[in-house]
This record gives C-alpha cells, structure tokens and sequence, in this order.
C-alpha cells in the first residue's frame, strides 16, 4: 500500500530539510559574539544580557530572522536587489524587533523610558545584521547549488 502525502506535508518537510542545512552553518559562538557585539557595549542593556534568559531570547531572534533571511534568498539569486526582496518580509522582520525590543522592556529595571528609541534602534540593526547574512549565506547557496 502506498502513503497518501498532501503537497503541504511535502513543502513543510522540504522546507525543515533547507532550514536544517542553513543551520549547520552557525555556531553557538557566533551566536554569544553577535549578542556581545550589539548589546554588551550599551550600558543600558549589559546589565540586562547577563541574564541568561535575555540571552537565550536574544538567539531564538537571531535564528529566526537568519532563517527569515535564507528563505528570501532565492530571490536573491535570480538578480532581485536585497532592498526590494527585505520590502517583501517587512511584517516578519517588524514582529521580530518588536518581540525582542518588548523582551528588553519587559525585563528592564524601568530605567529604559528615556532611551527607548535608542533600544529600538539596536534590535533594529540586531534583526537586519542577521536578516542579511541569512540572505547572502542562502544566495551563495543557491549560487554553488547547494540548496
């Protein structure tokens, strides 16, 4: 007797197979760097990254907006420019500050209120740092044909 799969079970299992081999390519380390990097130099959140639970928040955001950046890769690939393939996952990228700037919030000491703008500001760039290199990591994928 033969399986009946749907179309969506196989898109879904392709698409945890392309997550899976972009994933292979980070490192913990480069994780714990990038936080460090961005976070640990502002006063205002270096306290806050010593929690453990900021930092762990801190990667599942890195990750998803890598893996937000791979999937538009292709798009990359086919001669599309990045700033006009990022317009396409505008609401994706805006939740993914979003989540990580209310994190900040949340666990803050209050003292945030003053500069809340400037926290914005670096989960912005946070978020766009690792939107970008999941582009470009999948575009040279889908330029070896590794994909």
């Amino acid at each position: 007797m033969n399986v009946v799969t749907t179309f969506i079970d196989k898109k879904r299992e392709k698409q945890v197979k392309y997550e899976r081999s972009m994933l292979r390519e980070l490192s913990i380390n480069i994780l714990q760097n990038r936080v460090k990097q961005y976070f640990g130099s502002s006063q205002l959140t270096s306290s806050l990254v010593m929690n453990s639970g900021i930092e762990e928040a801190c990667y599942d955001v890195a990750i998803e907006a890598y893996l937000l950046g791979a999937k538009f890769g292709r798009f990359g690939y086919y001669g599309e420019a990045i700033e006009a393939v990022k317009s396409r996952c505008y609401k994706d990228e805006r939740h993914l500050i979003d989540t990580l700037y209310n994190f900040f919030l949340f666990w803050g000491k209050g003292e945030e209120g003053t500069e809340s703008e400037s926290l914005y500001y670096l989960c912005e760039q946070y978020v766009d740092s690792w939107w970008r290199e999941g582009f470009m990591k999948s575009e040279k994928k889908y330029k070896l044909r590794m994909h």
